[in-house]
């Protein structure tokens, strides 16, 4: 007997549609769920009281906690009093750029309303972080730590820790974020930050508890405002097992250098007598080094920290070029799905295209402002994929921003460049500055296959590592060097590739990546959510029918 619904029998073909989503949904992976309430409150990070971000009423925010493919339902409720938006660094939303959180995908959540995320880690492992990403609110906090384990059936390259410890480093101002984003607004840079955080606290702040003989693992984010920084831990080593969703190569270090939106974990073994020691991270590539500690604290320890803080690499871009250099893929490690990391033969691929981004910095009608291959990005009036979706003329132009560098001036534009569906190409960050730079791509992990001082040309692709580079999804670029990357472009979507300089972003040093599938179907990408939040010129629009 047909299918019937109130209207009457429902078609054959509609009939074995119902049946196969019935089937998907039983098949449905875990959910997960949170709620969480974004407010103002007091902060104390570096002794003088702030405006801080807090979700449920924390500083640094809740960790999400999650397992491979699991779905992830947060439901955020903004009680600040201006719009507000969440980003998933390195959450690569497979199908779905609709959740990405970012101003060029996403309408704000108006002050006293809610809207709920719905992503899945599909197909993913690791360490990432969440932030804040509008109106400069991530220099106020609103940030915490997402982990992301693998299936119980999935065999992980190292013993399961006896603990597992999120560390969230970043510099930090002790001005309110709204004096900062005041200063960028009238044109300004901002001055040097005036310390470092862990976790949220300044010195000695952080404490990390562990059991003599054990092994720990230790997530370690920076989610900064601009500088790179290193992370050391006094009479211990550290062995990198994992940067952000790809296990590495099990190298130890006696410190790590962490650029701003990086992620890593290392594994640290309790193998010292039991007392305190320090946990010390300070600034890379700076006149002045900035420095800040915690405390590792074994559980029987006889004594508090003793002596100086163990001292760091501070300006030694060799050292930095060379350690992450020795960051390769563990090509016989499993990651999100039981086949090697190495079964991706990346480097038997041929490039279809070669785009070469170079930054700039320089004044615009009198203003700082910030550029990728001359043109500084301004927002839309209306998110550009929503835009894209219910095709509103006149908001981006396609092509706005070119392949290569122009030489020309810098201009403002809403750059937004095109790309195809399933294409594999290879990006050249070239960094003209004295300045290192860390550059992030929403929606993707990439390939690091090079990195070199001078600049970049076609012979440098000879030098390229072509078997187990590192994929990640944040890549630092060194001072008068270059970064090269390939990508596959699997993904499609309305996705960001910007600085991760937050005043460098916030004046302009981004773009978007449209990547495009002509097909439109929801085989490639999932159709716009129902709940999803209309603004701008596309105030009044319907997303889809029940």
């Amino acid at each position: 007997m047909p299918l019937s619904l109130a209207g009457g029998p429902v078609p054959a073909v509609l009939s074995a549609i119902l049946v196969f989503l019935l089937a998907f949904v039983r098949a449905e992976d875990p959910y997960r769920f949170f709620t969480w309430n974004v407010t103002y409150g007091d902060i104390y990070p570096l002794g003088v009281r702030q405006q801080g971000i807090l979700i449920n009423g924390q500083f640094p925010g809740p960790d999400i906690y999650s397992v491979t493919n699991d779905n992830l339902i947060i439901n955020v409720y903004n009680s600040l009093p201006e719009p507000f938006l969440i980003s998933w660094n390195g959450v690569l939303q497979r199908r779905n750029s609709w959740q990405d959180g970012v101003y060029g995908t996403n309408c704000p959540i108006p002050p006293g309303k809610n809207f709920t995320y719905v992503l899945q880690v599909k197909d993913q492992i690791g360490s990432f972080f969440y932030f804040p990403s509008l109106a400069f609110h991530k220099a106020a906090g609103g940030f915490g730590g997402i982990r992301i384990l693998s299936r119980p059936r999935i065999p992980v390259p190292f013993p399961d820790p006896a603990g597992d410890f999120t560390v969230l480093i970043g510099d930090w101002y002790k001005a309110n974020h709204t004096t900062l984003k005041a200063t960028l607004d009238r044109g300004k840079k901002l001055h040097f930050p005036d310390g470092i955080l862990i976790n949220g606290r300044g010195p000695n702040g952080a404490y990390f508890t562990v059991e003599q003989g054990k092994t720990y693992r230790f997530r370690i984010s920076n989610v900064g405002l601009q500088n790179s920084l290193n992370f050391r831990i006094q009479g211990h080593r550290m062995k990198l097992v994992e940067v952000e969703g790809t296990h590495t190569v099990q190298t130890t270090f006696s410190s790590l250098d962490v650029h701003v939106g990086q992620s890593y974990s290392v594994l640290v073994t309790a193998d010292q007598p039991a007392q305190d020691y320090y946990i010390v991270v300070s600034t890379r590539f700076t006149s002045v080094v900035l420095t800040t500690t915690g405390v590792l604290h074994y559980s029987n320890s006889a004594g508090g920290v003793s002596g100086p803080p163990p001292g760091g690499p501070t300006i030694q871009v060799d050292w930095s070029l060379n350690q992450a250099r020795a960051i390769r893929t563990n090509l016989t490690a499993s990651g999100p799905r039981p086949n090697p990391q190495g079964s991706y033969h990346y480097g038997l691929i041929n490039t279809t295209r070669t785009i070469k981004l170079v930054n700039s910095a320089g004044l615009i009608n009198g203003k700082q402002r910030y550029a990728v291959n001359s043109v500084s990005f301004i927002p839309a009036d209306t998110p550009l994929k929503i835009a894209d979706f219910f095709k509103i003329g006149g908001v981006f132009r396609l092509g706005s921003i070119s392949d290569n560098p122009t030489g020309g001036g810098m201009y403002l534009d809403t750059a937004v460049m095109p790309a195809d569906f399933r294409a594999f190409i290879e990006i050249v960050f070239e960094n003209h500055e004295d300045i290192i730079q860390s550059w992030h791509l929403d929606g993707y992990s990439f390939f690091v296959v090079g990195m070199d001082g001078g600049l970049w040309t076609p012979a440098s692709r000879l030098q390229y590592n072509l078997r187990d580079a590192i994929a990640r999804c944040t890549t630092q670029v060194y001072p008068k060097s270059w970064t090269a990357i390939y990508v596959a472009l699997d993904n499609v979507g309305m996705w960001n590739l910007r600085s991760e300089f937050w005043a460098r972003q916030y004046l302009g040093q981004q773009f978007y990546l449209r990547v495009y599938s002509p097909v439109e179907s929801i085989r490639d990408e999932y159709p716009i959510p129902r709940n999803a939040l209309v603004c701008g010129r596309a105030s009044g629009r319907h997303t889809r029918p029940l």
